[in-house]
């Protein structure tokens, strides 16, 4: 390991917290349209620009200092994203629903906290984040906004049944792109697209899985051919027990991989939160977002689909082993996460270290270890996911920054000018994978229903 010492100072206070790609535009053929009319089944494809995509926090509102639609004004967020998905819409009861309607159309903003400077009226009954990013998307029309769907997984199986499957898709997409929100409340054009994170379909789902995406796509194209669908899914095609991803791809416009969580507190050893590379410690069969975005490759998944997870948060545990730095011992793990920004303010009396391979920093004060990503590792592995020719990143999630954007301003500078490729030549571990051949087989951790 390639050791960097800084002078940090760590207290440990843990708060809860919680967890598009844009496809190259291909030269069409009249034919090649001609089939994807036929079919009504093909996703739209974008411009030649990979996209720099962020989760929105609903909870946000709730925080000791809010998390504002605003604040992605104010430290320049809004010129740097091509994608907000808004978590979350609620999946219960067989339809689609407002997950919060307070902080969704009920919260109350005031001039000073309102993106256009104009205080919500209490007779209005559309007020909340949704009246905020639509006054964002008119302050800055290039920026897509699409609904994260996120529920049980018994919820989602039932509602994607045969018997259910066209009147739940139909209840999403009039309560969300026709925007009838509640009674009285009809703002059609804030969400341009669906982002459904199913955690995850089993065996016996997968051809609902598919079925559900079809439907999505076809009722979507019906409203406004152009809306984008997208999926997140976990680290592995394998979590998909069943599933025909090459089947799912003309479905879809982007598979945002949730490519964190490779360690975490369901561990009572410490471990890097998201490694790009399989480290020297590692076997090369070890997690790592490399080896994932092989496994999707090869599942039928092609690179410009793809978006890569990038967490702007991290995990730690106390009473940790003072041997290799803290790095792959046993602690007592913390079960709760915290934003980037929190961990970057522990630095008065802690040592940073980072994984020679992969970049990935962490934290170790001979008791308390902290994963996390930082600057540098976040210019690595966004530069190697421009050079794999990937669709763009996602982030989970973006209040997890610094009130300056640190991390997001990495992302959208080193997309467009990222590292040479000559850096990453020692590090790459996966083998080449025969077209015949099985996707590589990767673990993968489970946070729950609850987190991305």
């Amino acid at each position: 390991m390639a050791e960097i010492r800084v002078s940090y100072s760590v207290t440990t206070c843990i708060l809860p917290g919680l967890h598009g790609r844009r496809i190259f535009f291909y030269a069409l053929t009249l034919l090649a349209l001609a089939a994807t009319a036929s079919v009504g089944a093909s996703a739209q494809h974008h411009a030649a620009q990979r996209l720099v995509v962020g989760y929105f926090p609903s909870w946000g509102i709730y925080y000791r200092q809010p998390y504002y639609v605003k604040t992605l004004v104010t430290n320049g967020s809004a010129a740097r994203l091509d994608q907000i998905d808004y978590s979350q819409g609620a999946v219960r009861d067989g339809r689609c629903a407002l997950a919060d309607p307070n902080a969704d159309i009920g919260y109350i903003y005031s001039a000073r906290n309102s993106v256009s400077g104009q205080a919500d009226s209490f007779q209005s009954p559309f007020r909340g984040y949704f009246h905020q990013l639509e006054d964002l998307k008119r302050r800055y029309p290039h920026i897509k906004i699409l609904i994260s769907l996120e529920g049980k997984a018994d919820d989602f199986a039932r509602d994607a049944n045969i018997e259910n499957r066209r009147a739940f898709v139909a209840s999403c997409v009039d309560m969300f792109l026709r925007g009838h929100f509640a009674a009285g409340v009809e703002k059609p054009g804030i969400f341009d697209g669906i982002d459904v994170d199913w955690e995850s379909p089993g065996a016996a789902d997968a051809g609902n899985f598919r079925a559900l995406l079809q439907e999505f796509r076809e009722q979507m194209n019906a409203l406004r051919p152009g809306l984008r669908l997208s999926i997140a899914v976990d680290q592995a095609p394998d979590t998909f027990q069943g599933t025909n991803f090459a089947a799912i791809e003309p479905l879809v416009d982007q598979v945002g991989i949730m490519n964190y969580d490779y360690a975490g507190p369901w561990s009572a050893t410490t471990g890097l939160l998201a490694p790009l590379f399989a480290g020297p410690a590692l076997s090369r069969s070890a997690n790592s977002i490399e080896r994932s975005l092989a496994a999707y490759k090869a599942a039928g998944i092609p690179a410009q689909k793809l978006l890569m997870g990038i967490p702007f948060y991290g995990y730690s545990w106390t009473a940790v082993r003072n041997t290799n730095n803290g790095l792959f011992q046993q602690g007592r793990s913390v079960h709760a996460d915290q934003p980037y920004h929190y961990i970057r303010d522990l630095t008065a009396m802690s040592s940073a270290y980072r994984d020679e391979r992969s970049q990935a920093p962490w934290l170790f004060d001979g008791d308390t270890f902290w994963t996390y990503e930082d600057p540098v590792s976040v210019r690595y592995k966004v530069s190697y996911a421009r050079h794999q020719q990937l669709g763009g990143v996602m982030i989970w999630e973006l209040s997890g920054d610094t009130q300056d954007a640190e991390l997001l301003g990495i992302v959208h500078r080193t997309l467009r000018h990222p590292l040479k490729p000559r850096v990453f030549a020692k590090s790459l571990t996966v083998e080449p994978i025969p077209a015949d051949g099985p996707p590589p087989q990767i673990g993968v951790s489970d946070r729950g229903a609850e987190a991305k």
